[in-house]
């Protein structure tokens, strides 16, 4: 069985279909990537799986279980961790207190427990400084758990939302345009982080990104929509070749300069 199993998802907003008939999966311990024009429906589909959106009908499988119409904590206590295309951080707050924020679905104690500091609040808080820490170290910018966030450079603000995203102990982690923003080192330093994640940490990943060479060089599978309705799925090297694909794109660059 995939890890996540999406069927006949359709979505539409005021009567127009922005996700029709979707179907496509994602193998436990993979790379793929989603991908498509501008305007194709991909973000929309994140937000079907992460719960921000309710589709009008089909079903989406995680880890063998319905997902869909699940509320976003919901699916994050499951498994499914996602960041955003526009960085959404606290940024009058510290890199770790940003990661520690992402762990809420995980923690235990209440508030009478916080406001006595119980011991097992107290462990629970070393837990999740310890787990912050490590997601820190692991995406390279433990040094600056320290630093408020809006003083980060753009691609350590980066680095921080992984973190975050890292800290839930996602199965599969959702990547939305995780390259934007970033300089050509920077997108080589993603690579080998997307693929150390997926190896290292034995998590899923589920991309959608514009950057054609990054995706090429990362993806093991993808699957390319347009207009809501997917019209190739497959290996890089076959992604490349498809007509449809080629049509596609060249098809839109084309209708933008008209």
């Amino acid at each position: 069985m995939p890890l996540l199993h999406v069927q006949d998802l359709v979505l539409s907003f005021s009567g127009l279909k922005v996700i029709q008939g979707l179907n496509f999966s994602v193998a436990q311990g993979s790379i793929a990537s989603l991908i498509g024009p501008n305007g194709a429906g991909k973000t929309s589909v994140f937000n079907c799986l992460t719960g921000f959106y309710r589709p009008d009908s089909g079903s989406i499988r995680f880890a063998e279980r319905s997902i869909l119409r699940k509320k976003p904590h919901t699916i994050t206590r499951q498994g499914m961790a996602r960041t955003f295309q526009n960085l959404r951080l606290f940024k009058s707050m510290t890199v770790e207190e940003n990661v520690m924020s992402g762990l809420h679905c995980r923690t235990h104690a209440g508030a009478l427990a916080a406001i006595f500091q119980t011991p097992g609040q107290r462990r629970e808080e070393a837990r999740v400084h310890r787990i912050s820490q490590e997601c820190l170290d692991f995406v390279g910018i433990l040094d600056k758990k320290d630093w408020v966030a809006a003083n980060l450079p753009y691609g350590d603000q980066r680095r921080v939302e992984w973190a975050r995203a890292l800290a839930t102990k996602p199965k599969l982690l959702l990547l939305d345009e995780p390259a934007a923003g970033l300089n050509h080192n920077e997108k080589i330093e993603l690579i080998e982080l997307i693929r150390r994640i997926r190896d290292e940490l034995d998590i899923t990943i589920l991309l959608i990104e514009h950057d054609m060479g990054l995706v090429m060089k990362v993806s093991e599978n993808i699957t390319v929509i347009d207009y809501g309705q997917k019209i190739a799925e497959g290996s890089a090297d076959q992604i490349q070749n498809d007509p449809k694909v080629i049509e596609a794109y060249l098809g839109r660059e084309d209708d933008e300069e008209a």
